[in-house]
This record gives structure tokens, sequence and C-alpha cells, in this order.
């Protein structure tokens, strides 16, 4: 809706120009004046009846100056669906600030002596000839009201009719009395449960919904509504803030399932790990809507960095919607519960808003919904953020917002159910940002009137949404609806008495969807696992035709000539030396995943062809530009590679990436950074998922995380993905790390991810230059036998009597050390490989101890001492003795200069053979 509101204060004889131009040819003019005169001379001719359209009326039927005046009510049509939401009264405890709407009359040409003027434009509003009294009055009633709804960014003209009139018509319809009782009941509930926690747990940590209990309502009313159309399954995501009420009151989780919680009584499974406070926890259950719909419900556990757990219900309901729902995304629901300075402060919500459009990425639209309590800890809005609202980020993706008073509970039920039909008609994001406030300080033990001591004045005197419903109720409402709010109170005092006095609850009942009873069919890791891998081979004719499904494409497609080289040169590598190289190993273990009717999935920057040109599991026709997938043809029933180039983001992909793998165990999940230092942009998902969740939240997740890893003089920021960083956080057989050197055995771990009884992350130092190395070749016995090495002993040692000195190392630099030892023909060392360094295999490790009992061992790295796995063995290798050989400690990863870089990984190679 563009702003043409300068022409309002053109002269008249320039809107009678237009509108002749509009006569002579409608293409002509801007398409908003078109639209304004189309239905002008409409109105007009439908008001006098022999009218003809196209043609200018009279001075006697139609001034030209009244013309003007009717394009000046037009604008202010316009105006005020574009910016009646800066006026609107959505804030239940103080005055707005001016945010300059500039609705004025004067702005339009019009003034107070118009008011009683009939005006055709009032046709646009829906109101038919009326005078600008009435077309004001209609405007501010739909526009200014508790509802402020802001769409100007929206340029599809089907969304912004839909919008106009849901606000113009739908909002104003009468609540019936049936949703009444249950707008009533949800509050009821809202505020019992925050009355008795206050009661039975004074001071206690409950991060409380007191001021904001109009969400119940709304939540509720959005899942009554998906029900009705279509939706079978809600995935929520919230933060701390309301979560307990959320879970009493949207998912049924009894109030003594979670008061065990809260008096520390809940029983700890502590072969699990150590647990989490009870308001991050997850939940789910099946509930049976107003209208008698089953939908399952989803609460996903979350930690307390906020706005973290936004990518991975997007994650969870993609792979749901993938593996349940066949893809139709209007199944299932995506509701993210934001507050509002997070909203405005949190980078990741900017990317997960970014994939909301992409293909890898797209979820049929989430719903987010913004407890907007004006406050953000102690900090003022006024200091949290530069943008008018909190939601301003909507319109980056043109998605509308529907700002509400979150006192006013009818009106925020109508923009929530409005918001769902919106979702499910457009397949698009939308937000309510419902203003209310925090009764409390940011948890219980805190006094907010040391930092706002003006604003909770007025918080304290402020009756809390359930008081102001049933007073608006018996003052404003019919008998119907003021009978039914004395009915209700009662039940409020009498349902709160029941609560207080612990009477019984019935949990709801649950029934277990297909990926879930996968999950039941894993059993938690023990030790003993980790002592040998399983195997994971492939039976030789399989490989080879695999091989040669991946070779090939379709007769109609024209793939680049570099292509056909790269994979003429596969090709002539296995038939004369019978050996796949790196891409090929890894592009077989998927293969051999989609040939057992397992999914695939792999997500990051450059993925498709691989950042270092290898992988190239996508190639284009070098005329139509079009797409063949290589792996797409592997046998008639298979499995599905989803392979997507992601947005230029790690947090956000990253916790994607982790939420589609926590809903499905048999898909192996896949995102690889474009260089492994890069992923420290999604510590956050690091920290707070992948190495802990089975830990807090007794949820297992078999994700692949590829690092490319390795010390090439590419400098600090190229070099290391700080392997460090994440042996440091290892513990409790909570994930899995490696550092592979050779086609095969990458193979090998990721066929294993999906082979175990269990489900660990994997971290994974890939190579980089290595990648084409022919040492990591690999004959083809090797993928038709055994399964992952985690320790790769020296096979060129026959006889481990004179070997004096064992170098045993990870990843590149065993290279360079064999070529070194090749170079000198050495017999008196042995290099031994660590491919996987957590868990540390230290059976394997304490027989390679005894088998080279005479030789004096050093660990060897790339990465500076205080880097790399050196302190990490030095803490956990304590059966065996062992130097370190290494870059010096550093606060840098790696020089920036190639001769420096050269000279240090010399003398590591050089000190390591001369010591």
């Amino acid at each position: 809706m563009k702003d043409i509101s300068y022409i309002t204060s053109s002269h008249p004889a320039y809107i009678e120009n237009l509108y002749t131009d509009f006569k002579n040819n409608p293409e002509s003019i801007d398409v908003d004046l078109r639209k304004f005169f189309e239905g002008f001379d409409f109105a007009f001719s439908s008001q006098n009846g022999s009218q003809k359209t196209g043609t200018l009326p009279s001075t006697s039927e139609q001034s030209v100056s009244n013309l003007d005046k009717e394009f000046g009510v037009y604008q202010l049509i316009i105006a005020y669906r574009n910016k009646g939401h800066l006026l609107a009264k959505t804030n239940p405890i103080r005055e707005r600030k001016d945010r300059k709407a500039n609705l004025d009359l004067s702005y339009f040409g019009l003034d107070e002596n118009d008011l009683n003027t009939q005006f055709v434009a009032g046709t646009f509003a829906g109101v038919g000839k009326a005078t600008l009294q009435i077309i004001l009055d209609h405007l501010k009633k739909c526009y200014t009201q508790s509802l402020g709804i802001e769409f100007s960014s929206l340029n599809d003209s089907r969304k912004i009719e839909w919008i106009i009139n849901a606000v113009e018509n739908t909002m104003l319809l009468p609540v019936p009395l049936d949703q009444k009782r249950r707008i009533l009941q949800k509050l009821n509930e809202g505020v019992i449960f925050e009355k008795f926690l206050q009661t039975k747990y004074v001071g206690q940590k409950r991060f409380s919904l007191e001021g904001g209990e109009s969400t119940v309502a709304a939540i509720d009313a959005i899942i009554n509504t998906a029900a009705e159309n279509e939706v079978e399954e809600v995935i929520i995501g919230m933060a701390h803030r309301g979560r307990l009420n959320i879970l009493a009151n949207i998912l049924g989780k009894t109030y003594e399932q979670i008061f065990t919680e809260f008096e520390g009584n809940a029983k700890i499974d502590s072969t699990m790990g150590s647990g989490d406070v009870k308001y991050h926890k997850g939940y789910s259950s099946d509930i049976e809507t107003s209208g008698g719909k089953l939908v399952h419900l989803k609460l996903t556990p979350n930690p307390s960095h906020l706005e973290a757990v936004d990518p991975v219900v997007i994650g969870f309901a993609r792979s749901k919607a993938d593996v349940v729902y066949n893809s139709n995304y209007d199944k299932i629901l995506p509701i993210l519960i934001h507050g509002d300075s997070s909203l405005a402060g949190q980078g990741v919500i900017y990317e997960v808003l970014q994939m909301s459009g992409l293909k890898g990425y797209y979820t049929g639209g989430t719903l987010h919904f913004v407890i907007n309590n004006q406050i953000g800890f102690t900090t003022d809005f006024d200091d949290a953020r530069t943008s008018d609202y909190c939601t301003s980020v909507a319109s980056m993706i043109q998605a509308p917002v529907f700002h509400v008073n979150g006192d006013d509970v009818e009106a925020v039920v109508k923009a929530s159910q409005i918001a769902m039909m919106y979702r499910q008609e457009f397949n698009s994001d939308i937000f309510v940002d419902m203003v209310c406030y925090r009764r409390h300080g940011h948890n219980e033990g805190d006094d907010p009137k040391f930092t706002q001591p003006g604003l909770y004045a007025l918080i304290d005197k402020q009756p809390n949404p359930r008081e102001v419903y049933v007073k608006w109720l018996m003052l404003h409402g019919d008998e119907g609806a003021a009978e039914l709010a004395k009915e209700m109170e009662k039940k409020f005092w009498t349902d709160l008495q029941e609560r207080l006095d612990e009477i019984k609850q019935n949990p709801l009942p649950y029934s277990y969807q297909k990926p879930e009873l996968w999950w039941q069919s894993l059993r938690k890791a023990t030790p003993e696992d980790f002592n040998s891998s399983p195997v994971t081979a492939v039976s030789k004719e399989e490989i080879v035709k695999l091989f040669h499904a991946i070779m090939k494409w379709p007769d109609d497609f024209a793939p680049l000539k570099k292509i056909k080289k790269i994979l003429q040169d596969k090709i002539n590598l296995f038939e004369q030396e019978e050996k796949f190289d790196w891409a090929t190993g890894e592009l077989l273990s998927y293969a051999s995943i989609l040939q057992e009717e397992k999914d695939v999935r792999m997500s990051g920057q450059d993925v498709r062809r691989g950042t270092f040109s290898h992988r190239h599991a996508v190639i284009r026709d070098e005329n139509t530009d079009e797409i063949y997938n290589r792996l797409s043809n592997i046998s008639e029933k298979q499995g599905q590679l989803r392979i997507y180039n992601s947005l230029l983001s790690e947090y956000g992909v990253l916790g994607f990436e982790y939420g589609y793998a926590m809903a499905n165990p048999n898909t192996l999940v896949i995102w690889e950074a474009q260089f492994g230092d890069f992923v420290n942009g999604a510590q956050t998902i690091t920290d707070q998922f992948i190495s802990c969740a089975e830990q807090k939240w007794g949820r297992m997740n078999g994700m692949v995380v590829l690092l490319p890893h390795g010390y090439e003089g590419q400098g600090p920021e190229h070099s290391s993905a700080r392997m460090e960083r994440y042996l440091q956080m290892c513990a409790e057989l909570n994930m899995v790390i490696t550092n592979v050197t050779t086609s095969s055995n990458f193979f090998h771990c990721l066929r294993r991810q999906l082979a175990w009884p269990f489900r660990k992350p994997l971290i994974n130092f890939s190579p980089k230059a290595n990648l084409r190395h022919p040492g990591s070749y690999s004959k083809i016995e090797e993928f038709t036998t055994g399964g992952f090495k985690e320790i790769i002993d020296d096979e060129s040692i026959k006889d481990a009597e004179p070997i004096t000195k064992v170098l045993f190392c990870s990843g590149k630099i065993y290279f360079e050390l064999n070529e070194k030892r090749e170079k000198e023909n050495r017999k008196d060392l042995a290099i031994i490989r660590l491919e996987q360094l957590y868990p540390l295999p230290l059976n394997q490790l304490n027989d390679l101890y005894k088998k080279y009992n005479k030789a004096i061992w050093y660990w060897v790295q790339e990465e500076p001492l205080n880097m790399g796995a050196a302190s990490f063995l030095r803490m956990n290798l304590t059966s065996i003795n062992f130097g370190i050989i290494s870059r010096s400690p550093g606060a840098a990863t790696a020089s920036g200069y190639a001769r420096v870089h050269a000279e240090e990984q010399t003398k590591i190679i050089e000190t390591a053979f001369s010591l």
C-alpha cells in the first residue's frame, strides 16, 4: 500500500487531470490511483444509477473540488490502515508514546466542516456512501482501539485484502456466549495457577505469567482454531516466562507432576545425567479441543538462552512434516512464544525469519506470539530497542503484526484466531504482539521498584485480566454474559480451593507417533558400547552397484565438462586401483543409508558442491541450469537425500538441524560448516543443546557436525575448528569426537550413527586440502568388511621389537609425519592415528602401549599447546606416559603469515623425528 498522500495537497485541477488520464488509459497511472478512480466511478454510478464508468461526473452532479475531497477521504482510509496502529490503545497500563501517526484531518485536505458531508469514498471502508464522521468512527473502531494492525510492508494484494477484511469485518463480530465461557475458563485457570504458586511456594522462582494471563486464552484459541483447519500437531517453543502455566493449562500437565519437580521430590534418573530446572523442561500431550478434535501438542525443552529454542522448534516441525505428514505443512503448526526484549535483541530471530521462506527450511509459516511485558529484567524498552516495536523485524519478511491490548482478552483471542487463519491461508509467518505487563520482578524474589518505581506504582493498582474481563462482562455484556461472569467467578474460587487442597487430577492420555516409537526402540549408551564399533560394512556387490548409480546422470542431462572429468577420474580410480576417494566414500555412505530406505538430510553453506569443490552431490546442466541430485536414483525403493545450501548463518541453521534430528532418529542429519572456525557463531546451540541435552532433558540426538579443520597456512580464521572446546565439554558419553583420515573410515563413521542402538551427536573434524590426498583413498575391501576404526595402528610395522619411538596423532598431520618417515626410511618409529578422540578408546590405546612397550610415546599436534587435544589427553590418558609436540601456546589459533606457518609446521615435524 503505497503512500500517495502528497497528492491530497495538490491543486484540484491536478487530480482532475489524473482522472482524465485514467479515463483515456487506465494503465497509464499508478495502480493505487487507478484503484481509487475505478472504485469512485463504480460507487458513484451505483449511487446515481445512470452514470457510466470512465466518464467524469458533471459539475452539477459532482464538483471537481469534491473529487479532490473524495480523494482526501480515500487517502484518510489508507492512512488509518497503514498507521492507525500508532494510535491504537494497546497499552493496558500507561499512555503510549507519540509515534507521529499524522492522522489529523488537515493532513488530507479535510477539516471539521466536512464531518457531516457525505462521501462516496466511504465505499472503500465498507460503509458505503456516508458522512465523514461515520467513516472516521468506523476507521477508529477498526484500527485504533484495542487492536493495532501493522501490515504496510505487505505487497501481495491477496494478503492485504484478506487482512483488511479480517480487521474491518471479522474482528467486529460479537463473541458467542460459549466462547466467552471458554475465555473466562482459561483466564480462571491461568490466574488460579499463579495464585496457587504464590500461596504454596512464596518467593520461589517460577517466572509467573501474572499480568499476561490472556496468553492462556490466546494459545487455547489458536489450537482450537488450528484443529478446525486441518492442523493435527502443534509444536511450541518458549522461554521460561509463563512456561509452567502453559504446561498446566494448555498441555494438561497435572499440578502433581509439576510440583513434585517444584518440591524436588521427582524421581531422578541419575544414569541419564544432571537434569534441569522445572521451567526449562518439555512435555507432550494429546488434547481434545472444544470442537472435539484431537491435537498432538509438544512443548520443546529450552535453555535460559533466550530465543535459542526458536530454530530448534522450526527444525523439529520440518522434520515431523517430512516424516509424518508427507511434507503437508497445513498439518503441523509451529508456535514461538517470545518475550519483547529478546525478540528485539537476539540476532537468532533475524536468522530464523530469514529461513522462513527458504526451500530447505520452510515449515508453512510460524505463528509468533509475543508476551510483551514492556520490560527486560530491569531494562526499559526505550533502552532495549531503536525501533518503534519489538516486532519491527517482521516487516523484513512481510509478516503482518497484530498489536493487541493484553487486558482486552476478547481482542487478544480474536486476533490470535485471525492470525491462525492467515497462517493456514497463506502458509506465511505472522505475529501477535500482546502488550501486557509483568506483575512481579524478573523472578519472584526480585524487587522491580528499584529500577521502575513509577511503572510498578501503576501495576500495583492494575486488576488482573480475569478481573478486568469479569467486570466488563457485568457492566457491558448482555444478561447472559453477566450471569456467566457471576457463575465463573464462583467456579474460580471453588477450583482454586481444590488446587490448594491438592485434589488429584488425571493426566491426559498420550499416544506415541511413529518417530517417537522409533526413539523408544533405542536405549541409553553404556561405556562398553564404545570398546569397539558395530559392523557397518556393505557387500561388494552392493557397493559397486551404488558406485555406478552415483556416477550416472539422465541421458537428457548435460553436466559441465569439468564435472564429467571429475567423475571420470573417480571411475578410473576405481577401475584401475579399486579405490574410492574421500568424496566418493562420503556419498557411498549416504547411498547405502538411502538404500536401507532411511533418509539423509544435509545443509550448510555450499554443501551441495562442497566448500572445497569436492562433493558435487548436486550437479547442474550447463545448458538449462537444471539440477540433478546424484543420489536420487539409487533404487526404486530408497530414502531421500535432502541437501540444501543454507543461508549464511551458523546459529540458526545448526539449531534447525539439531531440531530436525531431535524429531527423527532414523534420518542421518548433517550440518557442515564452511570452515570449522565459523562454528563458534553457533556456540549457544553447541553448549546448550548438542553437548548436554541428553543429560539435562533425557533427549538423545544423532546429528552430525562436520567441521573442516587443519593447518595449511590459511591464517587464524581458516585453520582451527577449536577441537579443545568440544573435548572440554566431553563427559558422561555425551557426544562423539572424531578426526578421520580415510574415506573408508569416514564411510563407517557416518553409517555407525544409525547402526548404534542409541544416538549420539557426532563432531567430526574433517579435512580440507587432504580431501584429495591419495593417502585418504581407501580400497574397496575396507568398505565391505568391518566397521569404524577408533585407532589405526601403523600398518607398515611388521615387528614391534625395534620400535623406540611412537608418534600418535590425529588428522592431517599424520600424512606429513608419514611422508617424512618414508623420505628418511625410518624403521625405528611407529605412527598411530587416533581417529576417535571421545569416547577415548582407552583399551585399544593400552593394548598398543603394551605392544610398543620399549618405545617413548609423543602426542604430535598442529595446534598450539593450549589448543587441540593436548590438554584433554593429558587429563584423561593417564595410563600412558607421553610427551607433547605442538606449536607454542598462542592467543590466536594460527599465524596469518605463510612463511611463519611453514616454519612452525616444519619445526613440529623435525622435532617429532629428532627428539
